[in-house]
């Protein structure tokens, strides 16, 4: 409010209740000049803003804090089952662009299965401070962002080896002449514990509320396993998936992975950088 308007409500008798008491307070006791009355509003008004800047500053510094998971997905085991990993490098561009979408944090890890003579990239995302900016983690947003273009998405599931079902998501991706290559990507979301392969469970309005109480637990972690083969992915979905899910808080906050930030971080070896 500006000063004119409050002048105004003061000659029209409009002014809120609070200013109407002691108006009302100070014709009683034989008055105060008006014109004070003016000046109490503006520095009321005047504290009021400032304090409303301070507090929406300090809720904006929250919400931009980065809120770490209980075990740290760099823990992830580098050998699980016949799988063993590395880590893939990240280009610098795709560090910013991890940066300006709030996450958390994250695994790229490429697997190797010697005993099959397969291979599969294991991608994980987690996004707790502002939970929905996992959208622009997307196979359907990143990759076209890299050169690759969208063949198609199809709904599908899998088996965990514990025998739970798991809906995801299969997209298909190439890059065109004279550079052909292609890549199948199976996804799924964790939705503050609860899987789901539907985008719009995370979407909405309400989701895009930051995460001022800074709980873990409240988060849209992405998981992301690609190959050339379908059979590779679906391989590694199988027996890796159960471990994921272990480093990621459940339904009730908990975090089955614990042991894992007690025992010393296993030697992870690192490969160049992809190009997703």
């Amino acid at each position: 409010m500006g000063l004119y308007p409050l002048m105004h409500w003061i000659k029209l008798n409009l002014l809120p209740k609070p200013f109407k008491m002691l108006r009302s307070t100070s014709q009683a006791r034989g008055g105060l000049p008006e014109w004070f009355l003016w000046i109490l509003a503006v520095l009321l008004l005047v504290s009021a803003g400032i304090t409303y800047r301070i507090l929406a500053s300090h809720l904006e510094l929250s919400a931009d804090t980065a809120i770490n998971l209980p075990v740290p997905l760099s823990a992830f085991p580098a050998k699980v089952g016949n799988w063993v990993g590395r880590d893939l490098s990240i280009p610098n561009t795709t560090k910013e662009y991890m940066e300006t979408h709030f996450a958390d944090d994250f695994l790229s890890r490429r697997y190797v299965n010697a005993a099959a003579n397969i291979w599969a990239d294991v991608y994980i995302v987690y996004c707790s401070s502002r939970p929905a900016s996992i959208v622009g983690h997307q196979p359907r947003v990143c990759y076209p962002g890299s050169g690759w273009v969208h063949d198609g998405t199809e709904r599908s599931q899998f088996f965990s080896q514990s025998g739970r079902q798991i809906l995801c998501l299969l997209h298909r991706f190439h890059k065109p002449a004279p550079m052909y290559e292609q890549i199948i990507v199976l996804n799924f979301y964790i939705l503050n514990g609860r899987i789901t392969a539907d985008e719009k469970d995370f979407s909405g309005l309400l989701d895009r509320k930051p995460n001022i109480a800074g709980d873990p637990a409240r988060y849209v972690a992405q998981v992301q396993i690609s190959s050339v083969l379908e059979s590779s992915i679906r391989t590694a979905a199988k027996e890796i998936a159960e471990v994921i899910l272990d480093f990621l808080p459940d339904k009730d906050g908990k975090v089955r992975a614990m042991q894992f930030n007690q025992m010393p971080a296993t030697e992870v070896r690192r490969e160049p950088a992809d190009n997703r």
